[in-house]
């Protein structure tokens, strides 16, 4: 009988040394780690299961659905950038990248759960209907903007086939009424690099509408004509341009860039998450004074451009104050054609700089009306109207002076003046290809 206590008091012993081996290797592997996941996503589990068996209008509450509805509020309360993407959003993003889809022509993003037009895309029916920067869309057609609205439903709703119509209602600053706005759907056709001329005493002008992936090859050929005229100094407006592909921002900041020089770096929430830009720059980079034209609808990929040729020292900035959108989305493919945009990183100038919610000031600040940038915004994009008169029996105004490019102009002309240098070094853009 002696035998029986020491034998239990031995397997106590060698259970508590598996238990301690056991905890060792679960924390090793991570186990313990996802307990606080495991346990939430039983919540998860138990209130979709309660809803589902319980809401008065079983319809409405099926798991896939709820499923979805989970998702969305889940990625998009956390900032205004991230989304989930149901499949058919997910699909028409491959359109957005290449720079081609149907709809209206407009930026959008969520910010307090009010759907904001960050910029009108140049030459779209949106430009053309009046659409501006700031406008809040509080209804499309018949449906009104709902306060948890996803930002794939919206784009649901705007995007249609080629010559429908569809109604925005909008509420704009100033105004004490809502605006409804027709508009006839086209196939969006961005042409991201615009407007090339020379303005008088030799200075480039170069409008980019937004960084897709043709944008860098049509900079270039931009630069490349410029460059043939002679031209002493350059103009890059960024204005409204709402951002994009970031490689692209970053393959037109490169001819005036040193090989591996930094043009700019992410950083995630680990140290190891930084992710730096060089310049892949062959030969001497342009040497030229350049201005670039920022506004409050300058975004992003926009922002990274400005940001570093002000950084640097290459550029002067001109004009206002832009958005402020300095963070980083990656796009995870998800089960069932799905996919989720999720803001992973911030951008930083080289010196270190944000740009998120603070944007780029600029060193010459011009601040337009909100009236005044549409009618700019509209002359840039009928350079064929050169006769005020009949510029203003088309459109039902006289053109107005274009104060931040004159700001510009007058900038660039003081730097030819105190450096005659300016145009002297060749770019070498065919080896920059």
């Amino acid at each position: 009988m002696s035998k029986r206590p020491l034998t239990i008091l031995t397997a106590i012993c060698l259970g508590l040394i598996v238990a301690g081996a056991s905890a060792r290797v679960a924390l090793g592997w991570g186990w313990w780690s996802n307990r606080e996941l495991n346990r939430a996503s039983d919540y998860v589990h138990d209130v979709m299961k309660l809803v589902h068996e319980n809401y008065v209008a079983p319809d409405a509450v099926p798991y896939d659905r709820l499923r979805r509805d989970a998702v969305h509020g889940m990625v998009e309360s956390l900032d205004p950038h991230s989304e989930f993407l149901e499949e058919k959003a997910f699909s028409g993003l491959d359109a957005d990248l290449r720079g081609d889809f149907g709809g209206v022509g407009i930026h959008i993003e969520l910010r307090d759960n009010r759907v904001l037009v960050i910029a009108p895309i140049a030459g779209t029916p949106a430009e053309r209907a009046g659409i501006r920067r700031g406008d809040e869309i509080v209804a499309v057609d018949a449906t009104e903007v709902s306060r948890d609205v996803g930002m794939d439903d919206m784009v649901q709703l705007l995007r249609g086939e080629p010559g429908t119509k569809v109604s925005l209602t909008l509420v704009r600053t100033g105004e004490k009424q809502r605006l409804v706005v027709p508009i006839i759907r086209e196939i969006i056709k961005v042409d991201s690099v615009r407007s090339i001329q020379v303005l008088e005493g030799g200075i480039g002008y170069i409008q980019i509408a937004e960084f897709s992936e043709r944008t860098s090859e049509d900079f270039l050929a931009a630069l490349d004509h410029l460059w043939a005229k002679d031209v002493r100094a350059l103009v890059i407006d960024l204005r409204n341009n709402p951002g994009g592909l970031l490689d692209a921002a970053v393959a037109v900041a490169e001819p005036f860039f040193q090989r591996d020089e930094l043009i700019v770096y992410t950083e995630g929430r680990l140290s190891e998450d930084r992710v730096e830009y060089r310049a892949a720059t062959e030969g001497e980079p342009l040497k030229l004074p350049v201005a670039v034209l920022i506004n409050s609808g300058s975004a992003s990929a926009a922002e990274v451009l400005a940001g570093a040729l002000k950084d640097t020292h290459r550029a002067v900035i001109v004009g206002e104050r832009s958005f402020g959108k300095g963070s980083v989305q990656t796009i995870f493919e998800l089960k069932n054609g799905e996919g989720m945009r999720l803001t992973t990183a911030r951008y930083y100038t080289p010196s270190g700089v944000t740009i998120h919610e603070k944007g780029i000031e600029p060193q010459i600040e011009v601040v337009m009306t909100p009236a005044e940038d549409e009618k700019i915004s509209l002359q840039r994009q009928r350079d064929d109207l050169r006769d005020p008169a009949a510029f203003a029996e088309r459109f039902g105004f006289e053109p107005i002076e274009d104060r931040q490019l004159q700001a510009a102009l007058a900038a660039l002309r003081g730097v030819i003046v105190l450096d005659g240098r300016a145009g002297a070094v060749s770019p070498a853009l065919e080896d920059k290809r």
